[in-house]
């Protein structure tokens, strides 16, 4: 479902020389064998995720959906970015499901959390908190003021019924709480870490609630795990991570940038620029990853891509083969905006069409390379394919560079600081 075309981006000539390692770092990730093992429970998961679990989410979903308006999907980073990429990818941005989904706790400011409980404060609500600890500053924060909300609302024994914990099977804050309290909870796995967790509850649940057809998204990613099965470079999301290893560390440059035409795919960027920037951004190594929506961000960045400095940033485009949706253009007697000579075309292939002048116009004059991902949809099966697709890259891509994917020492560093500074007791 995904076809990776490197003719406009670097030359496929000494692939083969890679063969022997691409070979062994996929036996690595297969057999538990690399460094940050430990953290390799996705790579099996589109085969053994629990489907009792699976069946019980959606029961919990089913009903929650029946007694309130809104859910307030608590979390940061991981714990948010990948439902909320799901369903705006898949619903789209001005989709009108039975539950408006509203993200909260991945951000501190405080006029934004003011204006969500205001904005709930008169209307039936529910939370699904993620926190695999319960502690992390943000969130917690975030449940804080939204349960304290519901409660003095809805009254404790009703606000049970209505929060949701996705944390960790037998211990942590948020855990205790729950047990405490009578949440209804399900589980982080151990073995899967926050960016690549989409697929596990983390993910599910808020995409249940907003009415995605979540057996697809795993019929997608059970087929990603196949087509990605191959331990050669006839993977196709292998020769992505070579190419872009090779025009990291061969060619020079310093950062990727993802480029998609269509807007709901934005979150999409998002959680790409996550899951590749904590998987390869240490040891003094990495692109750092930055996104665009063209043809939008043509009209403020296309000047310096075309023309500025070079050597910086090569793009990786996705190009959509069959939209979710489609309009054509008509005729106009007039034609005072001189848009006669697209009558009879589709809007969609006018995009495809701009793209392709894009691509020309970056690679053969501004000398910027592209990498074209081609996605066969952008349904829920596309995204289940997609997240997993991407994460398989993203491992081979880390250890190319010969570091921990799973890891991400720098963040605590700013929480140490910032616990300082703000007087935690033992910090």
């Amino acid at each position: 479902m995904i076809k990776t075309d490197l003719t406009n981006a670097i030359s496929e000539l000494d692939f083969n020389k890679y063969n022997q390692q691409i070979a062994a770092i996929h036996q690595m990730i297969h057999d538990n064998s690399g460094v940050g093992h430990e953290f390799l429970g996705w790579v099996e998961w589109p085969l053994n995720y629990d489907k009792a679990e699976l069946a019980k989410m959606k029961a919990v979903a089913s009903q929650l959906t029946k007694e309130i308006d809104v859910l307030l999907v608590i979390g940061i980073g991981g714990s948010y970015l990948g439902s909320r990429a799901a369903i705006e990818m898949i619903n789209g941005l001005y989709y009108q499901p039975q539950v408006e989904i509203i993200y909260i706790g991945n951000t501190m400011s405080s006029t934004y959390t003011q204006q969500v409980l205001d904005y709930v404060k008169n209307k039936e609500f529910g939370i699904c908190v993620i926190s695999k600890s319960g502690t992390t500053t943000e969130p917690a924060i975030a449940f804080r003021l939204c349960k304290d909300l519901l409660e003095q609302k809805k009254g404790k024994a009703v606000a049970k019924t209505r929060i949701i914990a996705v944390t960790d099977k037998a211990k942590g804050a948020l855990k205790e709480l729950a047990n405490q309290e009578g949440y209804q909870t399900f589980i982080i796995p151990d073995d899967i870490g926050g960016r690549y967790s989409v697929l596990t509850p983390v993910g599910i649940f808020p995409m249940l609630v907003a009415g995605v057809n979540v057996d697809e998204v795993f019929a997608g990613a059970k087929l990603a795990y196949e087509d990605t099965f191959s331990p050669d470079l006839t993977n196709q999301a292998y020769r992505y991570a070579l190419a872009r290893y090779l025009l990291n560390t061969r060619d020079h440059y310093q950062s990727e940038m993802l480029v998609s035409y269509e807007l709901q795919f934005q979150m999409l960027n998002e959680w790409w620029k996550q899951l590749f920037g904590e998987s390869e951004g240490k040891d003094g190594k990495g692109l750092l990853p930055t996104s665009c929506i063209f043809s939008t961000d043509l009209h403020s960045l296309g000047q310096f891509i075309q023309e500025g400095t070079k050597n910086i940033i090569f793009e990786t485009v996705i190009k959509i083969n069959k939209p979710n949706g489609d309009l054509v253009l008509t005729a106009d007697q007039e034609n005072l905006d001189g848009l006669n000579y697209l009558a009879g075309k589709t809007l969609h292939s006018v995009n495809t069409i701009a793209m392709a002048g894009v691509v020309y116009a970056h690679h053969q004059s501004g000398n910027v390379p592209n990498i074209i991902l081609e996605f066969a949809t952008m349904d829920a099966k596309m995204f289940g394919y997609l997240s997993y697709w991407f994460m398989k890259a993203c491992a081979m891509s880390a250890y190319l560079l010969k570091i921990n994917p799973f890891n991400q020492p720098g963040v605590e560093i700013y929480k140490t600081n910032m616990f300082k500074l703000l007087g935690k007791p033992g910090k």
